[in-house]
This record gives C-alpha cells, structure tokens and sequence, in this order.
C-alpha cells in the first residue's frame, strides 16, 4: 500500500503533503523529529488530518502532485470532507 497524506500543525496554519508506504512509521518520524533540517521540523508540523490509499507507487506520486498542485482552498476541501473537525488521525496510534 502506498498513502498520500496531509499533515498540519497544532494551530492548522501551515499543511504539508507527502507520500510513503507506511503510514505510521512516517507519523513516528514526524512526531519524534528525526529530522531536524526538515520543513516539518521548522514547523513543528505533526498532526495527520488526511490520506488517501492506493495500490501503486506510481498512483501515488500522481496524486501527490495533483494534491500539491491546488490552492490552498482545495486542500482544505479535502480535509474537511474527510475529517470535518480536524483530529488527528494518527492520535490512537502507538507510535
């Protein structure tokens, strides 16, 4: 499986989208700072509010950069259709 995910900071300002094939490790990595020069880092950006899943690497990457290609709006959309109040998905996670 490969995800497609948005993450954002505690206040919801600032959003990041990414891909990998494991969600929760990538989560982990986020949550535990592993790395400090990092976008998300600076942002102290760490609270999952979106993914998709999909089959292919490749459907993946596309989406990605679909997603990182709408405006700000769009993306905003998104999450709120998936997740209206803006929880963190990965909160019951044990990670």
């Amino acid at each position: 499986m490969y995800y497609v995910y948005i993450i954002t900071n505690k206040y919801n300002r600032v959003i990041y989208t990414g891909i990998t094939n494991n969600l929760e490790r990538r989560m982990y990595e986020y949550r535990h700072n592993t790395d400090k020069k990092s976008f998300t880092y600076r942002y102290n950006i760490k609270k999952l509010v979106y993914f998709e899943e999909g089959q292919s690497a490749e459907g993946a990457i596309r989406r990605e950069k679909q997603i990182k290609g709408y405006v700000r709006q769009k993306k905003l959309d998104l999450i709120n259709k998936m997740n209206p109040e803006w929880k963190d998905l990965s909160a019951d996670w044990s990670i």
